[in-house]
């Protein structure tokens, strides 16, 4: 078989994606390869191909146990033979595994890298025929990536024992130019052609909401969304326990995860999740790399993440199947003080030298400020994201929750003096609250023991909304005006242009009074299947074949003990209600359906595409 031949047998696919078969060509090549593709775009057929197509074995380094479970269920399921071999297995299985591979029985074989350098997996390997080194979330290798793992810094290591040093690919959706070289030098890539296919997610809407009261708002989302599967991510476990507990009294089928929780538990509630048993996961950023769920319509974030490529990451989880999904972050500013907890009690990079550590320090602080300054601005939030991993659009996309609201130029010229004046009066002494406080003329008693009732600036913005004096301090930190301390204590400081004030207007794009709210209805509007599902017009016949559909791959998922995103995508399923096949020939033109699936599933989903046309 050639590539073509494998890519529709077993994926069910005709045509390959952008940069799919460039990278498959190279690494058959015999080049070493890196990929830089977003979330969704198809990473794993660049190796899983090619792995199909050589003479001998193709090791996949993972990071997690749950990626290898999902890739290996999704390659067994597609007639593939595959293992993965890393601590969820019992010593028995691990050696059996091993055995098997011995013999050659597996062209792929997934391994967590603390693996890569144990006396067994090095016996197995030194005497097999190890001809590529795929390295999926090659990010990792990086300490200035955000997901930093010090047991992918052993991955070169092993490559040097090997008796014939194999082609090395390696793949990742988020990386900045510095991730890329790091990621290129510590695995000592040989000329590696390196192809960035660009990092934008057309078919995901991003919203940003600063709301009084997350918890309402997410609980109102999800009851528009009631038939919808989706994450929550909150920033601590005690977050993930008390949104869970009250989402459960409410009545929604929701489940956690997070480090606190026994092994065997977060197994249980990832596969709960997973296999569509129910649909809301609650979790910390401890849930989800890799994870392969194809039908995520939605992730929320009940606080905001400690840098753009984690946000990035995660909002990417939504909508893998390419059909459109919402990615929506409840923003507050106590947000940015647990961020910074979190930094500087960061005990990641202990094994790292006190100078190096430092640096780390001031990097992820200053990435704080740039995740920050997402939740400030009113520029379109998908420019925002592809400028920070260097691409330039148009600042308009027409799906963010900015580019959806209307906006008027707002002279805040005095509103900005007034600020910055009373920074530099109180010698730069307080935080944002206070210095708001003051100018808006709050008699509160911390304003008086701090005695900044007699600060000349007090009361000056009265009649001034506080929402308002905080947007304008916020824009203020952004155009470096003025900026705010990572320490202990946030303090406002005057930013490098702070002296320009006095000579310039500062002009503002901020929403329409009779619009504030309009952010929210794109996310809040209920959709029908045919706006979750694709562009093509759904009919009500169509929405109830899709629903016949889901059940029939429900019931299959359930008898093979896989997951139902495993059998057939959403998308898959959509593309049938469009084209209602009634033979194998039509069938193998559905997206995702392929000789071998259609060999276990086919006659079942004909069978039931003809029995509902039958009764319509």
């Amino acid at each position: 078989m050639d590539k073509y031949e494998i890519l529709k047998r077993y994926f069910g696919y005709d045509t390959f994606r952008n940069a799919q078969e460039t990278l498959i060509d190279n690494i058959l090549e015999g080049k070493d390869t890196l990929g830089i593709m977003p979330t969704g775009a198809g990473k794993s057929l660049c190796y899983q191909i090619p792995a199909l197509l050589m003479d001998g074995i193709t090791l996949v380094i993972s990071p997690l146990i749950s990626l290898m479970k999902d890739q290996v269920g999704s390659l067994n399921q597609a007639g593939i033979h595959a293992a993965f071999l890393n601590s969820s297995l019992t010593v028995n299985q691990y050696y059996k595994a091993l055995s098997f591979a011995k013999q050659g029985r597996y062209p792929i074989i997934y391994v967590a890298p603390e693996r890569l350098v144990t006396d067994e997996f090095l016996d197995f390997a030194l005497n097999s025929n190890i001809v590529m080194v795929a390295v999926d979330e090659a990010h990792c290798v990086s300490q200035w990536g955000q997901d930093f793992r010090p047991s992918y810094l052993k991955i070169v290591e092993f490559i040097k024992r090997l008796p014939k040093r194999p082609i090395v690919s390696a793949f990742t959706a988020t990386a900045t130019k510095e991730v890329r070289d790091d990621i290129i030098d510590i695995l000592e890539l040989q000329s590696p052609m390196v192809i960035t296919t660009g990092f934008d997610r057309r078919n995901l809407y991003f919203g940003v909401m600063t709301v009084k009261d997350r918890y309402s708002a997410i609980k109102n989302y999800l009851e528009i969304h009631n038939s919808d599967s989706g994450i929550i991510y909150c920033l601590t476990r005690k977050q993930v326990e008390e949104v869970c507990e009250r989402l459960i009294k409410d009545g929604f089928l929701a489940t956690r995860y997070h480090a606190g929780l026994s092994d065997e538990e977060r197994r249980k509630n990832q596969d709960d999740f997973i296999y569509d048993r129910i649909p809301i996961m609650i979790s910390t950023s401890a849930f989800g790399m890799g994870i392969d769920k194809s039908n995520v319509r939605f992730v929320l974030h009940y606080g905001m993440p400690k840098n753009i490529e984690s946000y990035y990451q995660e909002a990417g989880r939504a909508g893998r199947d390419g059909e459109p999904a919402e990615c929506i972050l409840y923003y507050s500013s106590r947000d940015v003080i647990t961020n910074q907890l979190f930094i500087d009690n960061n005990q990641d990079n202990i094994e790292l030298d006190e100078v190096t550590r430092a640096i780390v320090k001031e990097r992820d602080r200053e990435r704080l400020k740039k995740m920050t300054f997402y939740c400030f601005t009113n520029e379109c939030l998908r420019d925002y994201i592809l400028k920070y991993f260097g691409e330039y659009g148009s600042n308009y996309c027409g799906n963010c929750s900015n580019c959806l609201t209307q906006f008027e130029q707002v002279d805040v010229t005095e509103i900005a003096r007034a600020l910055i004046s009373c920074v530099e009066s109180s010698r730069q002494r307080y935080g944002t609250t206070v210095i708001i406080d003051t100018v808006h003329g709050a008699n509160t008693a911390k304003i008086k023991s701090y005695r900044m009732n007699e600060n000349p600036y007090y009361s000056v913005l009265s009649k001034v909304p506080t929402y308002r004096i905080r947007q304008v301090l916020n824009y203020l930190q952004l155009e470096e005006y003025l900026f705010v301390t990572s320490d202990d204590y946030a303090v406002v400081k005057l930013g490098v242009k702070a002296k320009e004030i006095d000579n310039k207007q500062i002009i503002m794009k901020l929403a329409k009074e009779s619009d504030r709210e309009t952010k929210e209805v794109k996310s809040k509007s209920k959709k029908s299947k045919a706006d979750i599902l694709g562009k093509e017009q759904f009919t009500k016949n169509e929405e109830s074949l899709f629903e016949r559909l889901r059940n029939l791959r429900t019931e299959i998922a359930k008898e093979e003990k896989v997951p139902p995103y495993i059998v057939f995508s959403d998308k898959t399923l959509t593309h049938m209600c469009i084209v209602k096949p009634k033979s194998k020939q039509e069938m193998l033109k559905v997206s995702g359906v392929g000789e071998f699936k259609f060999e276990k599933y086919g006659e079942r989903f004909l069978s039931c595409i003809e029995k509902f046309g039958s009764n319509i």
